[in-house]
């Protein structure tokens, strides 16, 4: 694969992941959950149009330059620690939220293979390219742990991740 059908590509899965966010946000009543649901929604497009940028430099200069690229969620053992905490603090209490469990396992699913894009992408391609691609997938396995975060604590107590446990701006 060139480097142009890799970022075309990507912006497919960035696209499609958008998408499911924000089809998520716009069906989801908890406010939290829909609050969730919008910055991820707005970190794909973030993500998007970073990618866009990065191919209009490659059309024009056949390069691709790395430009920094940040997520507004916090690290994967930050999120595993928060989890830990949260069901401590809500250990025995219950709700159903068997919609909010199936949204969240659709945006599993395109975390997955947006993730496994960028692992193929990072194992195949040269140079800055793969530094870029490889800085998506640190994001985007930041966005599967959350996501499976989610999951559990949906599964594991009845509750959406209580994010006042996590300062997204902070990181």
């Amino acid at each position: 694969m060139t480097i142009e059908e890799a970022i075309n590509t990507a912006i497919e899965y960035e696209t499609r992941v958008q998408g499911v966010y924000a089809e998520a946000e716009s069906a989801e009543k908890d406010a939290t959950a829909k609050e969730v649901l919008g910055t991820l929604a707005r970190e794909e497009k973030f993500h998007i149009d970073y990618l866009e940028k990065r191919r209009a430099e490659w059309l024009k200069n056949g390069t691709v330059t790395p430009e920094a690229l940040e997520t507004a969620l916090p690290s994967p053992e930050k999120i595993r620690e928060g989890v830990s905490r949260l069901k401590a603090n809500l250990d025995g209490q219950n709700q159903d939220h068997r919609a909010s469990l199936e949204t969240l396992q659709k945006c599993l699913k395109v975390e997955e293979e947006t993730s496994a894009f960028y692992q193929k992408m990072v194992d195949t391609l040269p140079g800055d390219a793969r530094k870029m691609f490889a800085r998506f997938l640190e994001i985007e396995e930041g966005h599967q742990a959350f996501v499976a975060a989610e999951i559990d604590a949906v599964q594991g107590l009845g509750y959406w991740f209580d994010f006042k446990e996590f300062d997204l701006e902070a990181g």
